[in-house]
This record gives C-alpha cells, sequence and structure tokens, in this order.
C-alpha cells in the first residue's frame, strides 16, 4: 500500500527538522579538541612566561616586573601565574629598593672646577621641598685648595636673615637638633655652617634633613627638606688639602 501524501509530508517536515541538528553536531569540535582562541590565548600565554623567565636570567628586574604583573593580571588562574607569583614579590621589593636608592642618588651633583685661582670639589643637593621658585636653596659642600672644606646653603639674592651667628633649628630623620651658621661678610646670599666637619659627618648619616632658615626678602620663614641618603663620599673629589681662611 502506498504511502498516503499527509504521512509522505510528515516524514519530510521530520527530515527538514533533523537535518540543523545533525549540521550543528557534525561543526562541534571533538572532545579534548581546544577552540581557536583558547589555542592562541596558550601560546600567548607560555610566549610572556619564556620572556619573563629570560628577563630573570639576565637581571632586568624593571621588565621583570612589569612582564610578571601583566601575566597574573591577564591569566590569573594559569599554570604561569602560579609560576610567577613564586619570584614576582622578590624581585618587586628589589626593584622597588633599588628604584629609590638610585632617585636619592640622582640628586646630587658633583662636580670639579677652577674657582679663585684655586680648584674646588663640590657636592650639590636642592631641597626637595618646598618645590619650584624662589624657595629653591642649594645645600653645597664644598672642598677649595686654598679655602679648606665647608658646608653651606647658597640660595638667591637678597640671603638669608642671620645677623653674626644665628642657630638653626633642624631636623635629621626626624629629631630636631641646632646648627650654628654665620652669613658670609662679602655678601653672598649663603649661610655657612660653623661646624662644617661635625655638619658633614652627620649628612652622610642621615636620610633626610629638614632646616628652618629665613629668606630676607619679606623675612618669610621656610623649612627646607633635603633628602640626603644618596650621597656618595667617594664622588666628592679631594683637591688636595687646604687651611679654611
Amino acid at each position: 500500500m502506498k504511502p498516503s501524501l499527509s504521512h509522505t509530508a510528515a516524514i519530510a517536515l521530520c527530515a527538514a527538522w533533523m537535518l540543523p541538528g545533525c549540521s550543528q553536531q557534525g561543526a562541534a569540535p571533538a572532545s579534548g579538541t581546544a577552540s581557536p582562541q583558547a589555542s592562541a590565548e596558550s601560546a600567548d600565554v607560555a610566549r610572556n612566561l619564556d620572556t619573563y623567565r629570560q628577563l630573570l636570567r639576565i637581571h632586568n628586574d624593571e621588565m621583570a616586573v612589569t612582564m610578571g604583573k601583566d601575566i597574573v593580571s591577564r591569566y590569573p588562574d594559569s599554570a604561569a601565574a602560579k609560576e610567577v607569583q613564586q619570584t614576582l614579590p622578590e624581585i618587586e621589593q628589589r626593584y622597588t629598593v633599588a628604584s629609590e636608592k638610585n632617585r636619592l642618588a640622582a640628586l646630587w651633583l658633583y662636580q670639579v672646577s677652577p674657582m679663585a685661582g684655586g680648584t674646588q670639589s663640590t657636592a650639590t643637593i636642592v631641597n626637595s621641598l618646598p618645590s619650584g621658585g624662589a624657595d629653591r636653596v642649594q645645600l653645597v659642600l664644598r672642598r677649595h685648595t686654598s679655602w679648606g672644606q665647608s658646608a653651606f646653603l647658597y640660595g638667591s639674592k637678597p640671603g638669608f636673615v642671620c645677623r653674626g651667628n644665628c642657630t638653626l633649628a633642624v631636623t635629621v630623620d626626624g629629631k630636631p637638633v641646632h646648627i650654628k651658621a654665620f652669613a658670609p661678610p662679602t655678601g653672598e646670599p649663603a649661610l655657612m655652617m660653623v661646624d662644617d666637619k661635625g655638619f658633614i659627618a652627620m649628612l652622610q648619616k642621615a636620610r633626610k634633613i629638614g632646616m628652618d632658615v629665613t629668606f630676607a626678602e619679606g623675612e618669610k620663614k621656610q623649612t627646607l627638606v633635603y633628602e640626603v641618603g644618596g650621597f656618595d663620599p667617594t664622588k666628592w673629589a679631594s683637591v688636595g688639602k687646604g687651611k679654611k681662611k
């Protein structure tokens, strides 16, 4: 007996309904096969991890910290992130310490040059606070073949208020001390430390020195802060013995 028209139509409709399902099953990736996107990500992680390992081998802490943080941030659940986290904290701490050491060292300027018929060697740093403007005052350590050794503040004219010998209120790493100073009789905008040897010895052990001064212009009071922890005495050249005048 021939199938009825309605039976034939039902079979055709069923076949048409099943075809998309069959097509989707055929397009699905086989079990255990990674998608192209996952494969690309895996390759990216592997490359970044290899770069991180190479940076560790050549002791490039700055780039290693940057790469390590990127791996942990972008792929937090990966085996690569787990490996990086075993070394990253130590590398980051070492880089932070080295960066601060380099920053403090860069605040100092060392020069040797002719000066007033002799040779002078200076180590100079400018106050970190306040920053900018007329309140920028150099702290200078100087050796001169004729004048000997001195330590002083050097600003802009008209200089500082200091009648005869004056006493500066100073903090050294937060501890208060008092330092005697005097204004040079030749009129330079400077404050000379009376005990330069003692001042320099104190500076070599300090990280931060704050000095209260009064500017002659308007008798403005200001605390000058110097981050002196990067001073390197080996870079402050000797220019021979001399007696202070």
